[in-house]
């Protein structure tokens, strides 16, 4: 079994990296979570589809409503 000493004992958390990671917990905006559903759409596209653009994908987002 391996050594886990090195993992045992009291930690030193990094306050650059925790500054970030808090910064990271904030609620994003309706806006922002708009612009992340059309990027993951739009990412999720077909390669080969050439009718489909980041805006068309915006378009169809704002006729679109899914239920929650």
């Amino acid at each position: 079994m391996a050594d886990r000493k090195p993992f045992m004992g009291d930690l030193k958390i990094d306050k650059d990296l925790q500054g970030l990671l808090d910064a990271s917990k904030t609620p994003l905006t309706d806006e922002e979570l708009s612009e992340q559903r059309i990027s993951f759409a739009y990412g999720n596209a077909p390669a080969d589809a050439k009718t489909i653009t980041k805006e068309s994908v915006r378009r169809a987002s704002k006729h679109i409503l899914v239920n929650a």
